[in-house]
């Protein structure tokens, strides 16, 4: 594992300005999560200390949140503040997580049951935001003994599939639109036209970690569709062990191997190997997950400075700022590039905690 690398990362995390909660910060909280409880080591428990306390307030107010916003992103930092309150029993991160609970109590939904990805995307469903608050529903439903919370997410992503799915072909669009409103939406199915390979990164995640908060059995069929989604996922890794920024089109002008959703598959592949999703299929999740990984491991020490490289800073559908995002293939692979993003660093180092308990096993 690459530990001095993402030390450093995490102790200069130029992203963080004590700005206002972000799901970029999930991502690094997230990753430190997982290598402390992969390593037992408290400096990463320390770091996240460091970061969480100038976000939140003694009295739990989060720095710059806005409830009314209905912004699914800022739900993401709730699972650190959740952990964080079970590991120190510090009483501002139950309150901060009890805020963004009264969130999705009045967050809008579609007609069919989902959250809106925020209030000023109306009626659109987007895969990110499936991570960003059903895994901390239910982990503030089980806290809370709240049944119905944790149902209604299981039965949101289920719903969220069903709607999402493309054809026969095993993979799922990036957004939905209940309302046909948005020009990237098919008139038909509300679909976005492409496969972004991180959306489906944020959706494998967050079905392997729902599959740990819950076990299989209480998953029901979405652990049939995690496996089914996986399996495919396998087949179309490249050559090389990482996965393209738009995942089925190797021919298309332009497409990368992108480190972020990579680094997602990696961690979501090994996780479903631990948690036994798929017994028949272990040992092939865990021999591509591990050449994915290989795979960006080499890119940071090849580099100088350490960074890991090609990762989109950011894609989405829509906007306001002129500058419409169509999600269409070329859409994808002509979005800004940057090193060392945190939504790709973050990922790694989850994927990383994951190799290091498989070799522990």
């Amino acid at each position: 594992m690459l530990t001095s690398y993402f030390r450093h990362y995490a102790e200069s995390y130029s992203a963080y300005k004590s700005g206002p909660v972000c799901y970029e910060d999930g991502c690094l909280y997230r990753g430190l999560i997982t290598l402390y409880e992969a390593t037992g080591e408290k400096s990463w428990l320390d770091i996240l200390i460091s970061f969480a306390q100038k976000q939140v307030a003694p009295d739990g107010s989060m720095t710059g949140y806005v409830l009314e916003e209905y912004n699914i992103d800022n739900i993401l930092s709730g699972r650190a503040f959740l952990f964080l309150y079970r590991e120190t029993g510090d009483e501002r991160y139950l309150k901060a997580s009890q805020t963004l609970a009264s969130q999705l109590e009045t967050h809008p939904k579609t007609k069919a049951g989902n959250y809106w990805h925020k209030q000023r995307y109306p009626h659109q469903v987007w895969l990110d935001g499936l991570y960003m608050g059903l895994p901390f529903q239910i982990e503030y439903g089980q806290l809370t003994n709240d049944e119905a919370m944790v149902n209604d997410a299981l039965s949101q992503m289920e719903q969220a599939l069903t709607l999402m799915s493309v054809g026969q072909n095993g993979l799922y669009a990036h957004g939905y639109d209940e309302s046909r409103e948005q020009a990237w939406s098919d008139k038909e199915t509300g679909l976005s036209p492409a496969h972004w390979a991180r959306a489906i990164g944020w959706l494998t995640v967050a079905l392997v970690d729902i599959c740990e908060l819950v076990g299989t059995e209480a998953m029901g069929p979405l652990a049939e569709r995690t496996v089914k989604l996986l399996a495919e996922i396998v087949k179309l890794q490249q050559d090389k062990g990482a996965w393209l920024q738009v995942i089925d089109q190797p021919d298309l002008e332009g497409n990368y191997l992108e480190s972020s959703a990579s680094a997602m598959f990696c961690y979501a592949l090994l996780k479903a190997s631990r948690l036994g999703l798929a017994a028949d299929l272990c040992d092939q999740f865990v021999r591509v997950a591990l050449k994915g990984l290989a795979y960006l491991e080499q890119l940071v020490i090849d580099s100088d400075p350490q960074v890991l490289p090609h990762i989109v800073c950011v894609a989405g559908l829509g906007g306001f700022d002129g500058n419409y995002r169509t999600g269409t293939p070329s859409y994808y692979v002509g979005e800004i590039i940057k090193p060392d993003d945190v939504k790709g660093v973050g990922p790694f180092m989850m994927a990383s905690a994951e190799k290091l308990l498989k070799e522990k096993k």
